[in-house]
C-alpha cells in the first residue's frame, strides 16, 4: 500500500466515507417520511417501527460476519457487493407497492449496508499505514455520522415535500452508482494476512436474538420473549468453546469495553427514540409540513455536528470520561425537560431540549469507538471497534422497538394526534434514563480501576511471544 499517492489515498477515503454517508442518511432522511409513508401505505405505528427496525435490526445481525467474510476473500469485492445490493435494494424500496414489500426490500438494503460500513473502515486502516494519517482519516470518518445527522431532517423533509418519500430512495442510486464505478477503479483488493474463521452457529444465534427481541417488543409477543431468551443462553454457552467465536466474551472482562457496549446501545437507543418521537408529533400534533419538521431538528442536528470534533479533541488531550459526562447529563436533561415540564408547550424550552439533547450526542459517539479499544491488543482493534458498531445498530433498534411500544399503546389508532403529548411522557422518562445510564457508565468505565481491567484483558488476548512459546517447550 505504501507506492499509493496521496491524492490517490484521499479519493480512497472519499469513497468509503461517501458510503457511510448513504448507509447513515438512509435512517434519519427516513424518519421525516414516516407520516407520508404511513398515510400512502396505511402503516400502523408498529408498521413504522418495522420500516426502521428492519434496516438497523439486519446491519446489527450482520456488521461483524461481513467485516471477516472481507478479511478472508477480500475487502475490494466484498465493498462492491454491498454497493450492488444497497443500491439495488433502494431501488426496490422506492417502488414498493405494499408496506410488507417495503420492509423486505429495506432489509436488502441493510444486508448491502452491513457489506459497507465496516468493510470501508478496514479499507481506511489498510490504505493509511502512517500512524498520524489514519487518525485524520478515521476522524474524517467518523464526522460523517454527524453530516448524516445534519442533514438527514432537512433533505428529508425537502424530498418528501417536493417530490414525495419515495424519492428518499432515489438519491441514493446515483451515489451508490458513482462509488460503485470508482471503487472497481480506483480501491485496490486486500485482505487479513490470517482472517478470522467463520462462526455460522453464532452468527445464526445472533440473528435469533436480535430479530426475536425486536419482534417480541413490537408485536408484544412472550413466545419471542422466550425465544430471544434462549438464543443469549445458547451465545453465551457455545461462544466460549469456539476456537474462534463470532464475539470473544473475554473482550467483557474490560470495564471500558463493556461500558462502551452498554453506553453505545443506551445512547443510540435515546437516539432512535427521540427521532420518532419527534417526527410524529412535529407533523402529526403540531401539524407541520415534512419540511417544516425537519427544520425545527436542525438546530439538534447542527449542535451534533459541531460538538462531535470537539469531543475528539477531549478524548485526545483528556480521555473520554469528561464527554461522556457531559454527553450524559445533557441528554438526561433533554430528556427530563420534556418528561416532567412538558417542553412541547413553550418553543424556548423545546429547542432547549433539541439543543440539549444534540450537545450530548455529539459529545458519545467518539468516546464510544475510544474506549472500546482502549488498551486492547492491536491486533483485537479491529473486532473491538466493530462490536461497538454492532452496539449502536442494537440501540437504535431497540429504541424504535421501545418507543414505538409505548406510543402505540397510549395513541388511539383512529386519531394519533389526539392524547399524542400525554402518551409520549413514558417515553421522554426512557430517553432520560437513557441519558442518566450513559452518564453512571461512563463514571463507573472511565477512572483507574476500569483502565487496570482493560490492561488485563489486554493481556489475556494478546498472542503468545516467540519467548512465551520457548518457555513452554
Amino acid at each position: 500500500m505504501d507506492e499509493i499517492g496521496r491524492r490517490h489515498r484521499i479519493l480512497i477515503l472519499a469513497i468509503c466515507c461517501t458510503s457511510l454517508l448513504i448507509v447513515s442518511l438512509d435512517n434519519t432522511v427516513l424518519n421525516v417520511a414516516l407520516p407520508s409513508l404511513r398515510d400512502e401505505l396505511g402503516a400502523s405505528v408498529a408498521g413504522m417501527q418495522w420500516t426502521i427496525d428492519a434496516y438497523t435490526l439486519v446491519l446489527a445481525s450482520l456488521l461483524m460476519l461481513a467485516g471477516s467474510t472481507a478479511d478472508r476473500i477480500g475487502r475490494r469485492r466484498v465493498f462492491k457487493a454491498g454497493l450492488v445490493l444497497f443500491t439495488l435494494g433502494s431501488l426496490l424500496c422506492s417502488l414498493a407497492p405494499s408496506l410488507d414489500l417495503l420492509v423486505a426490500f429495506r432489509m436488502v438494503q441493510a444486508v448491502g449496508g452491513s457489506m459497507l460500513n465496516p468493510v470501508a473502515m478496514s479499507i481506511i486502516t489498510n490504505t493509511f499505514t502512517d500512524p498520524r494519517e489514519r487518525a485524520r482519516a478515521i476522524g474524517l470518518w467518523g464526522g460523517v455520522v454527524g453530516i448524516s445527522m445534519a442533514a438527514g431532517p432537512l433533505v428529508g423533509g425537502v424530498l418528501v415535500d417536493t417530490v414525495g418519500w419515495r424519492s428518499i430512495f432515489w438519491v441514493n442510486l446515483p451515489v451508490g452508482l458513482a462509488a460503485l464505478l470508482l471503487t472497481w477503479r480506483y480501491v485496490p483488493e486486500s485482505r487479513a494476512p490470517r482472517p478470522r474463521r467463520a462462526d455460522p452457529v453464532g452468527q445464526l444465534l445472533v440473528i435469533v436474538l436480535l430479530g426475536s427481541l425486536t419482534y417480541a417488543i413490537i408485536e408484544t409477543d412472550p413466545a419471542f420473549a422466550a425465544l430471544s431468551a434462549a438464543a443469549l443462553a445458547g451465545l453465551l454457552l457455545y461462544e466460549p468453546r469456539c476456537r474462534e467465536p463470532l464475539i470473544d466474551l473475554r473482550f467483557f472482562r474490560s470495564a471500558p469495553f463493556s461500558g462502551a457496549t452498554v453506553i453505545a446501545v443506551c445512547a443510540f437507543a435515546a437516539l432512535a427514540g427521540f427521532l420518532f418521537v419527534n417526527t410524529l408529533y412535529l407533523q402529526d400534533v403540531r401539524g407541520y409540513s415534512a419540511l417544516h419538521a425537519g427544520l425545527y431538528m436542525l438546530p439538534m442536528a447542527g449542535l451534533t455536528l459541531v460538538s462531535a470534533p470537539l469531543s475528539g479533541r477531549l478524548v485526545g488531550s483528556r480521555g473520554p470520561r469528561l464527554p461522556l459526562l457531559i454527553a450524559g447529563t445533557t441528554m438526561a436533561a433533554s430528556g427530563i425537560l420534556f418528561a416532567a415540564f412538558e417542553a412541547e408547550t413553550s418553543q424556548v424550552l423545546l429547542f432547549t431540549g433539541f439543543m440539549l439533547f444534540g450537545l450530548g450526542f455529539g459529545m458519545v459517539n467518539t468516546p464510544i469507538t475510544d474506549t472500546a479499544v482502549a488498551g486492547m491488543p492491536r491486533a483485537q482493534a479491529g473486532v473491538a471497534a466493530a462490536v461497538a458498531s454492532t452496539s449502536r445498530q442494537i440501540g437504535q433498534t431497540l429504541g424504535v422497538a421501545v418507543i414505538g411500544a409505548v406510543l402505540a399503546a397510549g395513541v388511539p389508532a383512529t386519531a394519533p394526534s389526539e392524547g399524542f403529548v400525554a402518551a409520549s411522557r413514558p417515553a421522554w422518562w426512557i430517553i432520560a434514563g437513557c441519558g442518566l445510564c450513559v452518564l453512571v457508565v461512563g463514571a463507573l468505565t472511565s477512572g483507574r480501576r476500569a483502565q487496570e481491567s482493560a490492561r488485563r484483558t489486554a493481556r489475556l488476548l494478546a498472542p503468545p511471544t516467540e519467548e512465551d512459546a520457548r518457555a513452554h517447550r
